[in-house]
């Protein structure tokens, strides 16, 4: 099967190719194609399907250089998952930032179930396995609330759970103690901001990044509030962090129930919380999949397995 695109700006045409032809070489090499450039138009050959798929990543291209005026290979790496996972461009939520990249948009339908049920709930519960995007795309929402002055401030939270005693052996003072457990909210945001600006942000005390411990006695308004890691709370814990939420606010409750690291026997905080609230209006739930991983494919293969182990020793012990 041969399909030709015809380019819409040809003017643009190295835009959209990118250095060195990189952008229409990762179409070929991922969705097996010919890909050849003549007269303006762009001739793509190989199977139904894959030719099919990659006119819709080529138009998807085309639209997100006309949007912002550049395609980055990792832009055609992201449509590749979008149009590979069918998500519907015309209807994805695009959550806008204020680093390069300019929009966040999801990869799976999952994810864009999540950000529907941020966006359009004042609280809202998210579990799912490593990779899924939970904090990530939080903090994104966050992120675009404030820069379009929808809110005031950020505050994010961990509990530190894995510390335990462990935590005054540790150097330096305890912003110092914290950090390694509070570096993957760092990671999201600087993925979103540049770093002079996560900083000076942080120091005007607009964006607050702290131990759970640290939010009793607040009330938080006109806040994005979001509690990572939350399958690591008490049951106390989880209360005393959903009563911080203030007027004008929202939460963002994330975690992953197969990772609890309480001791044996204690009830996680996120678990209880979630049979507990349910049915109240205004509180969302969503719970990302296995397919919604989209860190590096060894990831989902792994989370899979593990499973897989998992539900063979649950089995064997059954019997």
């Amino acid at each position: 099967m041969e399909k030709i695109i015809q380019l819409r700006s040809q003017a643009q045409s190295l835009e959209l190719f990118g250095p060195g032809d990189a952008n229409l070489r990762k179409v070929r090499d991922d969705l097996e194609v010919a890909v050849s450039a003549r007269d303006g138009n762009v001739i793509v050959s190989g199977s139904d399907i894959a030719v099919d798929t990659a006119v819709e990543v080529i138009d998807r291209m085309q639209k997100r250089l006309l949007d912002r005026g550049r395609v980055t290979l990792e832009d055609v790496e992201d449509i590749l998952i979008q149009v590979q996972r069918n998500i519907d461009r015309n209807v994805s939520q695009a959550i806008t930032v204020y680093s390069a990249k300019s929009v966040i948009e999801p990869f799976t339908k999952g994810q864009q179930s999540y950000i529907d049920t941020m966006l359009n709930n004042d609280m809202t519960f998210c579990i799912g396995p490593a990779g899924t995007g939970k904090t990530y795309l939080a903090v994104a929402v966050a992120v675009s609330m404030l820069k379009k002055k929808q809110i005031r401030k950020i505050v994010l939270a961990r509990p530190a759970v894995e510390a335990g005693e462990r935590l005054g052996f540790l150097p330096g003072d305890i912003a110092a103690k914290v950090n390694p457990y509070l570096r993957p909210l760092f990671d999201s945001l600087e993925d979103m901001m540049e770093f002079g600006q996560v900083k000076k942000l942080t120091e005007m005390d607009i964006i607050e990044i702290i131990p759970l411990a640290f939010m009793r006695g607040r009330t938080l308004n006109e806040a994005v509030i979001i509690c990572d890691e939350a399958q690591n709370t008490s049951p106390a814990q989880m209360l005393m962090f959903l009563t911080r939420m203030g007027r004008g606010s929202k939460m963002i409750i994330t975690g992953d129930i197969t990772q609890v690291d309480l001791k044996a026997g204690e009830k996680s905080g996120l678990v209880d919380a979630i049979e507990t609230l349910s049915g109240i209006k205004g509180i969302g739930y969503t719970r990302l999949m296995e397919e919604d991983i989209v860190r590096h494919n060894l990831v989902q293969n792994i989370v899979a397995a593990y499973d897989r182990k998992g539900k063979k020793f649950a089995n064997g012990n059954e019997k």
